[in-house]
């Protein structure tokens, strides 16, 4: 059915960045040369038809991911040749590196730090279509699939520097991790899940989609295969009005450009993995925080106890600085759950609520320049990162 290709398709939970001591451990990571620029990555695709220079990378996970980084030195406002203070972005589930650049570089938050003079590197996971290899693995077999959140928390986020919120705020709880990092800022703060109000995925985690699809032997999830659509019409259909899908996912969005949608489209959604949602979906019902739940000979195996160790977000150092928004239209990063959240932090972080905002419009937002942008690039500087550079 036709409107399994409509703007909801592209499922849109999870964002953050994070700025910090990138610029030289990435320096070093990749040698401090650019290579050849690629005809088929990110840079050649979005970036530099803008206008904007851009160098491709990868790096490789210690289990083997060879991830794609894209590198915006410099803006078109700002000179090259000078040390800028570094910012790491990364998308959230379902999404890849484009996200930051999907509206014009007016309203673009990866072309908006660039020509506030920061050095931008872009983070694309593991199964995305910019982050598809392995050294050893295809992606047709179930190895490659294997992995949730935890893993990229666990692996992508040190080869990277970070993920999506949920992914971060993991990662924040590990020292090895949390010492590269200047500060971080996020938007849509997810780490709890208890109060999800999206009818979509609540319809999905009650049919217990994940665990159908994995009995299925479906180990790679990709919205836009036919399996994907056909996964979408499933769910809504008779049982909701999926129409406007994008609502029934990440709640009512009040400043996003549905005129875009085609050109989102091109690049959106990304893959992922089944045991990815299968994470996610764990948290939901059992309302946690923790690592992935293999149930009770499993995880007597992985982690030599019953349940899965939980995460906890007290172990996020009062010394790292955090920025979060969030809006009161969130139908996955609930004003609750967000709450729960800054409760758990042993420091208090700078907040940015908008009421009338729902998830997608921190990124998307025509408006978000102006509501978000500014107080963000305020924080960035706040932080006194140039006399790191």
């Amino acid at each position: 059915m036709e409107r399994a290709r409509s703007p909801a398709s592209n499922l849109l939970p999870f964002l953050l960045f994070i700025i910090g001591r990138v610029s030289c451990s990435l320096e070093a990571t990749l040698g401090g040369t650019s290579p050849p620029p690629a005809t088929d990555g990110l840079c050649a695709a979005l970036i530099r038809p803008s206008g904007y220079p851009c160098s491709e990378h990868t790096v490789e996970t210690k289990d083997g991911y060879l991830l794609s980084i894209q590198r915006v030195q410099h803006g078109k406002k700002t000179l090259g040749g000078m040390p800028h203070p570094s910012v790491f972005l990364q998308h959230g589930l379902f999404q890849g590196g484009d996200t930051w650049f999907a509206n014009s570089f007016e309203q673009s938050l990866g072309f908006i730090l660039a020509d506030n003079g920061f050095d931008v590197w872009v983070g694309n996971v593991r199964g995305t279509r910019w982050s598809h290899d392995h050294t050893r693995l295809s992606i047709h077999e179930k190895a490659f699939w294997d992995w949730s959140w935890q893993e990229l928390a666990q692996y992508d986020l040190q080869a990277m520097i970070s993920y999506g919120t949920i992914m971060g705020l993991a990662a924040f709880t590990m020292p090895d991790i949390v010492e590269m990092v200047d500060a971080a800022a996020l938007l849509c703060p997810i780490s709890y899940l208890d109060h999800i109000t999206s009818t979509f995925v609540l319809r999905a985690v009650a049919l217990h989609l994940d665990q159908m699809l994995l009995s299925l032997g479906i180990h790679e999830l990709n919205f836009r295969s036919d399996t994907g659509i056909q996964i979408l019409d499933s769910i809504c259909d008779g049982h909701m009005d999926c129409n406007n899908l994008l609502a029934s996912i990440t709640g009512d969005n009040c400043c996003f450009n549905l005129s875009r949608m085609d050109y989102y489209l091109k690049f959106e959604p990304h893959p992922s993995s089944t045991k990815n949602l299968h994470h996610l979906f764990q948290m939901i019902r059992k309302g946690t925080f923790a690592k992935y739940d293999y149930g009770y000979w499993g995880n007597l195996k992985h982690y030599h106890r019953v349940h899965p160790p939980s995460f906890d977000l007290s172990d996020i150092p009062d010394s790292l600085p955090i920025w979060m928004g969030y809006g009161g239209h969130d139908a996955l990063a609930d004003i609750t759950d967000v709450e729960r959240t800054i409760a758990g932090l042993k420091s208090k972080p700078e907040l940015l609520y908008i009421d009338n905002y729902g998830h997608i419009d921190f990124i998307l937002s025509v408006k978000a320049e102006d509501d978000v942008y500014r107080e963000l690039i305020r924080f960035l500087k706040s932080r006194e990162l140039y006399s790191s550079y």
